[in-house]
């Protein structure tokens, strides 16, 4: 493949695929061997590089050209054309090929073979048929670019007049502003690095990287590092070049020594520039920033960084680059990448810009629009930035209006510098990279992805490129992957590890670039697929699915069909599939490449015409109600990827599975499956294996294995079915290099411990192995292998419930272990030297040198743990839990320097101290016998407590600890003789949750807790009320009392918490009043719970706050819910309410409910008998009405629901009213037929 260039464009990625495709053997001998025109190939070929000569030229250009963007659009899409074209003849060589070797082994070879040249002579007509028709497609495009004025040039970036809208103005080293919003940490964690005289390494110079996406603030921070008055003194020489894309080292030096000696070089020869360069630094400590860097040659960084070396101990240079290589290629002693501002200070930093004041005084209305515009903005202080100066020039609230719902790329170029910014980064992509982000189009705003899945789907869409013939696709995949992440273009998920999200700006960069290829579906929009869409996705809501399969008038060219879930691993719908609509859909994604049917009610199974999808590489069953896949699937000879995680129906896997040659990836976890497939070894290529289960007696069949390169996780069960432990070897687990993580499970425990032991013996895993799991191994001793030359690089151990197990191996030699997991092991009774292993190895070691986390759980028969004998173990744990352990006594370890969380829960007879840990974060007791400690720990942010049987020392040194340590969070839980001490001020408490203790509690005094954001108080007998006496904003955004008998008021007068989000009061009898004013004092609560309070008659104050969405009223008085009815101002937007436990006959009242309801759920209404058409038929927003054990309602009113509800639910104890609104016949059926999605004792029903 031809030395791709960065900044290629990305119609060269699309082109380059075809480009291959028409040089392989296989396209030219077909078009010899059936003596078809292959002249059409070297016209093709020749138009597609007239083509190729000006697409870096037309993609700058489209920029302020709608013209030359309708143009590539269609180039695009005649070379997608071309590509199914060429792929179509692939997938018919491979039939023929298959064909031919079939018919050389059959008796019938005539028969086959005339049929074979009938079915070829047609297929060649319709193959020259559609070359012409390409050919005559691109030929008239071509012919266009002159007329556009499209030129030839140079592959790269900055070519052409048009490259210039996407160059920054070179940077400065004098900040724009003098403030700099929410980077007060960054700045302080860098400049503290850059002051300290502590040498990194004893290098000569040390880098920090600065690294982001564009937009992020790299610039802005360097330059107020730059100026910070405490560099002054600190640095003999200071400097700032601005490199940007054009990194010329001869360019980078001359700046630099200009910068240092403030007059211009004149120099033209580099060995001088350097020279000069030398001088001036020679013997100096020196502080350098190079701003905007995106060399990624190592080369050019040391040639450049030569004179540096002269420089004196101590000198710095700030590097800021949006690539994670450029900071490697640097070699940075630190990387500080930045994150997205939180959302005060990006208020702070919109409103200086949009009202020249960082805290303006503006009416709701302008505050709530711009709090939304921060929410598109999404943390980038660029996009703010420009958002808020456009603003400031826009007076009216429908200007504002029309901004917010503006996409990022419908601004005023001339005003807007956030599209410049995120189109530089793009157009530093190589061409094949720029196809991989713009696929990620498919994914809505704040999806959260996995890398294996969008990895599975680049290579289904044949995105990737092997450049080596030793690199297999997935590890191209990784590469590509990695490359995106170190250019930001994705991010870590903070909430789900492992996951990456797209910032939104990024996403809708992607949807830019990628034009109509791309289409998701979102519920907001109109259902509407182009001609030209090839790849679908959709956020499914169960309320709208049916309405989905409307969309596919113009779905012929499709190549993806991709449902997708917010949440990672979710499961979240059923989506109806009826058979006639599964069979149209195959009929119209005869071009598909990518399936996914996840979720999906295939009561009818799969159809056989799934084996007609002779493009599919990826087919995803996950979560469906399939009980078998039809023996067509093994027809699908592309097929790369079968998933059907989660498939509980799914009971077996075809017997001919072994013809999907090309499997990569084969995952049926958590399924009934249980019998393996014969020669499933035949799959040569399959990657990943999720599950293998052992056959009993001659059915073992785990010999296959050993035919197999499995990569990644894998997982063996059933193992107490080898009768041979030789077969065991067979599998050949020790060559599998690439596996990652492995499972070893047994069903049970076996008498037979010696061969249980042979078996274990001889599946021995490879040393690569990174993660390790055995699960209920009958031996008594584990195998030699468990030693350091085996397992030298695992850094997960977990050892499940092998009861028979009377020792633990030399765990403590293994240098990589960071995470160890034991427990049901129930036979082990001393953890004694052995565990340590320096009795196993032939030279000194460190037991557990690099053991982060330790955990002990159900470890029944334990007694003692023989901690004294080894000096020195557990130098990097950081966690030690010990659970669940009732007979445990001795001591535990001492000198744990980096221990931060130390769990101990149900350990009865313990007896010990905890001597000093000098980094203790975390602390978890329960039940833990007699154990004390030595010290109080300074550094403690969290605690845990609880337990009936809590010792009166451990007691007393919880108190003083209280009182003298700045606790974040704090938990007592059933210890009733424990109280918060109230002498003194919790300054940095941020969340406390007390559950059936401190019985002497009777007043709880916000005043002590100026911090405290989430409140839990539940079983608390003899609290009596909250009481806060401060004018100031209390700090809550969470507060739940939960069944206090005696509680009976909160603040007189109510207390302001503007951050106060929600509320839950459950089982209060004696409280008659909510907190005062909510509707002023609580202006951003979203939800309140209100249980079991009888005493309550009325919302406090009249009216609830117009931000509330979700209500739940249980158990309480008809006066309170008739009070709904005043409840609500006119601004409302209550979307759920809850009614439970409820005596009347009759609801709602009309009035009753606001307009604003989407859900309604009636639950546990004893009496009720009717329901009120006047005061449901005003709710034109609701869209799910639930009915729940409603024993006495017979019917639905006699003028129907409201028209906007989707879904119906009834369930629990509504005999009458099920059988009326029974599918066709029942009385109430014409009331509800309108209604999409009707749910009966949890039985979906769908209406066409």
């Amino acid at each position: 493949m031809a030395v791709e260039f960065v900044g290629g464009a990305l119609l060269s990625a699309f082109l380059q695929v075809t480009f291959e495709k028409l040089a392989s053997a296989g396209i030219q001998d077909y078009f010899r061997a059936r003596k078809l025109n292959d002249k059409l190939l070297n016209k093709l070929n020749i138009t597609l590089l007239s083509i190729n000569a000006v697409v870096d030229d037309a993609e700058l250009k489209q920029l302020r050209n709608p013209n030359v963007g309708a143009w590539l659009d269609a180039v695009k899409n005649a070379v997608l054309d071309a590509e199914d074209l060429l792929e179509e003849i692939d997938i018919e060589l491979y039939r023929c090929n298959k064909l031919e070797a079939k018919s050389q082994s059959s008796a019938t070879t005539s028969k086959v073979w005339n049929f074979f040249n009938a079915s070829s002579s047609s297929f060649d007509k319709e193959i020259e048929s559609k070359m012409h028709e390409v050919l005559d497609n691109l030929e008239f495009l071509a012919s266009k670019k002159d007329i556009l004025g499209l030129k030839a040039v140079n592959s790269g970036f900055g070519v052409g007049s048009d490259s210039q809208m996407l160059k920054k103005i070179p940077s400065t080293s004098l900040p724009v502003d003098s403030v700099i919003y929410g980077r007060d940490v960054d700045k302080e964690v860098i400049g503290d690095w850059l002051t300290s005289d502590a040498e990194d390494d004893n290098r000569q110079l040390s880098i920090v990287s600065i690294v982001g996406m564009g937009g992020m603030g790299k610039t802005t921070l360097a330059q107020h590092l730059y100026n910070d008055p405490r560099m002054e003194g600190k640095f003999d020489v200071k400097a700032w070049v601005c490199v940007s894309q054009d990194f010329d080292v001869f360019k980078v030096m001359r700046a630099i020594l200009e910068g240092i000696t403030g007059s211009t070089d004149d120099c033209r020869d580099l060995n001088m520039v350097q020279e000069r360069l030398k001088g001036k630094l020679a013997g100096k400590r020196f502080l350098l920033v190079l701003d905007d860097i995106w060399n990624e040659k190592r080369d050019q960084w040391e040639a450049l960084q030569i004179p540096f070396n002269c420089g004196a101990h101590g000198s710095k240079v700030i590097v800021t680059t949006r690539s994670l290589k450029v900071a490697s290629v640097t070699q940075s002693t630190r990387i500080h990448r930045l994150e997205e501002l939180q959302e005060e200070h990006c208020w702070k930093l919109f409103c200086k810009h949009a009202f020249l004041d960082e805290n303006p005084q503006i009416n709701s209305d302008a505050k709530e629009i711009g709090k939304k515009i921060l929410r598109k903005c999404q943390g980038l202080p660029l996009a703010l930035k420009t958002i808020g100066s456009l603003l400031y020039t826009k007076s009216s609230l429908v200007e504002w209006e029309s901004i917010l719902a503006s996409e990022i790329w419908e601004l005023p170029e001339e005003e807007s510098n956030i599209i410049p910014a995120l189109m530089l980064s793009y157009h530093h992509l190589p061409s094949h990279l720029k196809r991989c982000f713009a696929y990620c189009a498919l994914f809505p705003k704040n999806y959260v992805f996995e890398k294996e899945h969008l990895i599975l789907l680049w290579i289904a869409e044949n995105f990737l490129q092997c450049t080596r013939h030793n690199m297999c696709v997935e590890d191209v995949g990784e590469q590509y992957f990695n490359d995106l992440f170190s250019r930001s273009f994705f991010q870590q998920s903070r909430k789900y590890a492992m996951c990456f999200i797209m910032h939104d700006l990024l996403n809708d960069l992607a949807k830019y670039v990628c034009g109509d290829v791309c289409f998701t579906l979102q519920d907001e929009q109109s259902n509407n697929i182009l001609k030209t869409t090839r790849h679908f996705s959709f956020l499914e809501n169960a309320n709208k699915s049916l309405e989905r399969f409307e969309t596919f008038n113009n779905a012929n060219r499709l190549r993806t069909y991709l449902p997708l879930c917010l949440t990672p691993h979710a499961i979240p719908w059923n989506l109806p599939m009826p058979s006639t609509l599964m069979e149209e859909l195959i009929s119209k994604f005869n071009l598909c490449r990518v399936m996914s049917l996840i979720c999906c009610s295939l009561d009818n199974g799969l159809p056989d015409t799934i084996g007609n999808l002779k493009y599919l590489r990826y087919l995803d069953l996950s979560g469906t109600n399939i009980k078998r896949l039809p023996d067509s699937v093994c027809s699908l000879y592309t097929l790369q990827t079968l998933k059907s995680r989660y498939c509980r129906c799914l009971e077996e896997l075809p017997l001919n599975l072994h013809k999907l040659t090309n499997l990569r990836y084969l995952d049926f976890c958590g399924t009934k499956v249980r019998k393996m497939p014969m020669h499933i070894g035949k799959l040569k290529h399959l990657q990943v294996l999720s599950s293998f289960y052992v056959g009993k007696g001659s059915g073992s069949n785990i010999h296959q294995l050993g035919e197999l390169n499995l990569h990644g996780t894998f997982s063996i069960s059933e193992l107490q079915n080898i009768v041979n432990p030789s077969d065991a070897l067979a599998a050949n687990l020790k060559r599998k290099s690439h596996l990652v993580r492995l499972e070893l499970k047994w069903n049970a425990n076996s008498d037979n411990s010696v061969k249980e032991r042979e078996v274990l013996e001889n599946l021995q895993p490879s040393k690569h192995l990174k993660e390790l799991s055995i699960w209920s191994y009958g031996g008594t001793l584990f195998p030699d292998w468990f030693g350091v030359n085996s397992l030298s690089n695992v850094v997960s151990l977990e050892l499940r419930k092998c009861e028979n197990c009377v020792l633990l191996p030399p765990l403590g030699i293994l240098p990589s272990l960071k995470e160890l997991l034991i427990t049901g092991l129930s036979g082990i009774v001393v953890i004694g030297s052995e565990f340590y292993g320096n009795e196993s190895s032939s030279y000194p070691v460190i037991p557990f040198a690099s053991l982060q986390t330790l955990t002990f759980h159900s470890m029944i028969g334990w007694e003692e743990w023989d901690c004294k004998t080894v000096t020195g173990a557990f130098p990097c744990l950081q966690k030690l839990s010990i659970t669940n352990c009732p007979n445990l006594k001795g001591c535990l370890p001492e000198q744990l320097p980096c221990l931060m969380t130390l769990q101990i829960n149900y350990c009865k007879q313990l007896d010990c101290s905890v001597s000093s840990a000098s980094s203790l974060h975390e602390l978890h007791l329960t039940d833990c016998g007699k154990l004390q400690f030595d010290y109080h720990p300074t550094t403690l942010k969290i605690l845990n407590f609880g337990g009936h049987f809590i010792e009166g020392p451990l007691l007393e040194w919880i108190n003083h600890t209280l009182s003298h340590i700045s606790l974040e969070s704090l938990v007592i839980a059933d210890c009733p003789t424990m109280n918060i001490p109230l002498g003194c001020c919790y300054n940095f408490l941020r969340s406390l949750n007390i559950m059936g203790g401190s019985d002497s509690l009777r007043t709880f005094p916000l005043d002590l807790f100026p911090k405290l954001q989430t409140l839990e108080l539940q079983s608390c007998n003899n609290l009596e009320m909250i009481s806060h006496d401060s004018k100031l904003d209390c700090s809550l955004t969470s507060m739940s009392i939960v069944w206090c008998p005696n509680f009976v008021s909160f603040p007189k007068g109510g207390f302001s918490a503007p951050n106060l989000k929600y509320i839950g009061i459950v089982g209060l009898e004696n409280l008659n009043a909510l907190p005062e004013s909510m509707q002023t004092l609580f202006p951003s609560l979203f939800g309140l719970s209100i249980v079991s309070c009888p005493q309550l008659d009325s919302f406090s104050g009249g009216i609830l706050p117009s931000s509330l969405k979700r209500l739940i009223l249980n158990g309480c008085s008809e006066l309170l819910i008739a009070s709904l009815k005043w409840a609500f101002g006119i601004n409302t937007s209550l979307e759920t309410l809850c009614i439970e436990e409820s005596d009347v006959e009759s609801f709602p009242n009309e009035g009753l409910l606001p307009l604003s309801l989407t859900f309604l759920l009636i639950f546990n209404f004893p009496n009720l008998k009717k329901l009120d058409h006047k005061g449901l038929c005003h709710l034109s927003s609701l869209v799910e009405l639930h009915l729940s054990d409603c024993p006495n309602l017979k019917c639905l009113p006699v003028e129907g629901l409201p028209k906007s509800i989707s879904t119906l639910i009834i369930s629990g104890d509504c005999s009458s009213l099920k059988q009326r609104c029974m599918k066709p016949n029942g009385e109430d059926w014409g009331k509800i037929s309108h209604i999409r999605r009707i749910i009966v004792d949890g039985i979906i029903n769908y209406n066409f």
